[in-house]
């Protein structure tokens, strides 16, 4: 059988925007959770969904503050979730559940990049916690209502970062290897990939379909606050002037462009039919057979080819990372 990962011609392009893909795309009585969706990149894909008609849930660490970035815009629940507390996404869980909702679309954005070594209170380390296993956990979770949509997408948001590092089965929370910030970032968004395979080889018998992607280098998106000006400087982010840079053939994007891939996965009628995908610049993404070499985040280069590596997206590692997670999380589908 044929890889599903291959381009499929979307017609849409790197340049593309939230509005240009969700153009013509109605999601009236629609329900919709995007975690991170009132900030960044969750909070332009918070605008777009909306905008179409659907009824959108966020879930925030600090709803008091979410309220307000998401102020003007209509139709937008906001509860609270911490995706570092199991207690707080059980609870989560339960109240949405609890209003005998379908979930339509769960965009699981919400994340953080290389940070010093944190580990929450079970001892996991926090990218890998947060980044994946917080998800894993609210996904399974939400099972129930994905199950009663009777057609519902699951959108990972990934990034090209994956081809800094597999998934470390023998030691996922770097207990005995040295920590790296960039590594266990790389091994989370390589997670990510893999849990949308994991969704999809689960789902799709009830039309649940998983999907990941890569949405570009945007900065100001609260992702990384460790991010200096040296740092964007050096990569060509920002100009001398400290302006950002736009050029969206090489993933350098505004928020509307990066967004618009995560918008796109989830609404797309291409994608009908389709699921186990990572995907970027509104397409499917190609495989890569070997890392892309023009990404050296330790130095600063960050220039991206298009492709995902087939580790990612490979379903007996995703079928261990499923397994894995069900016993870290000590959550299952039902």
């Amino acid at each position: 059988m044929p890889s599903p990962q291959q381009p499929i011609g979307s017609g849409f392009g790197a340049a593309a925007t939230t509005a240009d893909v969700i153009r013509g795309i109605d999601l009236s009585g629609r329900t919709v959770i995007v975690t991170g969706g009132h900030s960044g990149l969750g909070l332009e894909t918070t605008r777009a969904l909306r905008s179409a008609g659907a009824t959108v849930v966020v879930p925030a660490r600090n709803p008091d503050r979410a309220r307000a970035l998401l102020a003007g815009i209509d139709g937008v629940e906001v509860d609270e979730l911490d995706l570092m507390d199991p207690a707080s996404i059980d609870a989560f869980a339960v109240r949405f559940l609890a209003t005998g909702r379908p979930l339509h679309i769960l965009v699981n954005s919400a994340g953080i990049q290389n940070v010093p070594l944190t580990r929450d209170a079970r001892g996991y380390e926090a990218q890998f916690a947060t980044n994946h296993l917080g998800h894993f956990q609210l996904t399974t979770r939400l099972w129930p209502a994905l199950r009663q949509a009777g057609g519902a997408r699951v959108v990972t948001v990934s990034a090209w970062a994956h081809n800094l590092s597999p998934v470390v089965f023998d030691d996922p929370n770097f207990e005995r290897r040295e920590y790296d910030g960039w590594l266990g970032y790389g091994q989370s968004k390589t997670a990510n990939i893999l849990f949308a395979v994991g969704v999809d080889q689960r789902g799709e018998a009830e039309g649940i379909r998983g999907f990941s992607l890569h949405p570009g280098l945007i900065i100001g998106t609260n992702l990384s606050p460790w991010t200096t000006p040296e740092y964007l400087l050096t990569n060509n982010l920002v100009d001398e002037h400290g302006n950002r840079v736009v050029d969206p053939e090489s993933g350098r994007k505004t928020p509307e462009q990066g967004a618009s891939t995560i918008v796109w996965c989830a609404t797309a009628p291409q994608l009908d039919g389709v699921g186990g995908v990572y995907c970027e610049n509104n397409e499917v993404s190609p495989l890569l057979t070997v890392p892309d070499e023009t990404i050296d985040v330790m130095t600063g280069r960050v220039e991206t080819a298009v492709g995902v590596m087939s580790y990612a997206v490979d379903p007996r590692l995703a079928d261990r990372l499923w397994q894995l997670s069900e016993q870290l999380t000590n959550s299952r589908i039902r």
